[in-house]
């Protein structure tokens, strides 16, 4: 009688973690959702116009599904070098910036530049500087 006990509490416990897995895999957003979600903190931040938000939003669904299919032509080569996954990331954070300069008035930009992407913008560089075997 035990036994049968201790078994259905196994079991239950065992269905318990397996329900509660599949339930926050369920609650991460998808790559177009990532892309609506960051297109609104961009308009609440920065104060963008719906028109720059329809643009914004269009970038990054167009951008983030062609960075995935890079990094999955990578996985699919078998490749383990982590400098080319970044390469390709910073391959796209430069188009989404640029197309980002041309959506952003002057005062829009520098706000977007405060929030972190100067400095990001900086490490790409770095980065790129280094793989050219530059300083």
């Amino acid at each position: 009688m035990k036994l049968k006990v201790l078994l259905l509490i196994s079991f239950l416990m065992i269905f318990s973690c397996y329900a509660a897995s599949a339930q926050q895999q369920e609650e991460q957003p998808d790559i177009f959702e990532q892309a609506e979600m960051e297109a609104d903190r961009l308009q609440r931040v920065l104060d963008l116009e719906d028109w720059q938000v329809f643009y914004v939003d269009s970038t990054l669904k167009h951008d983030f599904p062609a960075m995935m299919a890079e990094y999955e032509e990578l996985r699919n080569s078998k490749v383990s070098n982590t400098s080319m996954y970044v390469a390709v990331q910073d391959k796209w954070m430069e188009q989404i910036d640029a197309t980002y300069r041309k959506i952003f008035t002057e005062e829009q930009w520098a706000a977007y530049l405060k929030q972190g992407a100067a400095k990001a913008q900086k490490a790409r560089a770095k980065r790129k500087a280094k793989a050219q075997g530059g300083k």
